[in-house]
């Protein structure tokens, strides 16, 4: 007992690790299906069948080895073997099933192309239920993957906002530092011309503070007796000067 349930688990991991080995090498590293290597399986269609349910390969088998009438002879001589050895007796339930048979190949017959179509539109509409649900879902996520490189998209925009929001912040502070160095400039400017000016005028008030005291003291210091000789050599000066021209 121990030793079945061992090989059960055994057997189930091993049946785990090779579907996802499966799921592993039939998706590529970006999680895409191959769809090359790994298509994806396909309703598969009914063959073709005779006599309504016996299928075709049966024909074709007995045909390559006893002709077009072997499948036919094997199947009645069967018949014939089971019934003359009672090995399948004929009782009422074996007529009850003919019965059966007849009704149900009559309808298979009659009804049954209907009835297949049917289904079979059945089948495609649910097939197509299905592809459309992943058909919209493969859609809502390639809009899902279009909006997010919108955003990234728009991210990178908002980030070239901030670098232009940044880039006038520094414009803005150089520019005030530019001005307030203009201030300074001329601050210093104005204070430097009021002390030039002031030596300048301290300057000229002394010269002319100089020049008055020096006259008035030459003038103190001329006599009347001077003034008047010097008044008489000034006009022999000018008459010597008149003569000449």
């Amino acid at each position: 007992m121990l030793s079945r349930i061992a090989l059960r688990s055994v057997l189930a991991r091993q049946s785990a690790s090779t579907a996802l080995v499966a799921r592993t090498s039939a998706t590529d590293v970006s999680g895409a299906r191959d769809e090359v290597n790994f298509p994806r399986p396909v309703r598969g269609e009914p063959g073709k069948v005779r006599l309504g349910f016996i299928p075709e390969e049966w024909f074709q088998f007995f045909h390559s080895k006893t002709g077009v009438t072997g499948p036919y002879t094997f199947g009645v001589g069967l018949i014939t073997y089971l019934f003359s050895k009672e090995i399948y007796v004929m009782e009422h339930e074996y007529y009850t099933g003919l019965s059966i048979f007849l009704i149900v190949y009559y309808g298979t017959k009659k009804m049954g192309p209907q009835v297949a179509a049917w289904l079979d539109k059945e089948v495609d509409s649910v097939e197509k239920s299905w592809n459309e649900g992943r058909l919209q879902t493969v859609k809502a996520l390639e809009d899902a993957i279009a909006n997010e490189k919108d955003s990234q998209w728009r991210a990178q925009g908002q980030e070239l906002l901030i670098e232009a929001k940044k880039e006038n912040v520094l414009l803005q502070l150089e520019a005030a530092y530019r001005e307030r160095l203009m201030n300074a400039y001329q601050e210093v400017k104005r204070r430097l011309d009021y002390q030039l000016e002031k030596a300048a005028l301290e300057r000229r008030i002394s010269q002319k503070n100089m020049v008055d005291w020096i006259v008035a003291n030459v003038t103190k210091a001329i006599t009347p007796d001077q003034e008047k000789q010097t008044l008489d050599r000034c006009i022999a000066d000018l008459g010597a000067l008149a003569a000449r021209k």
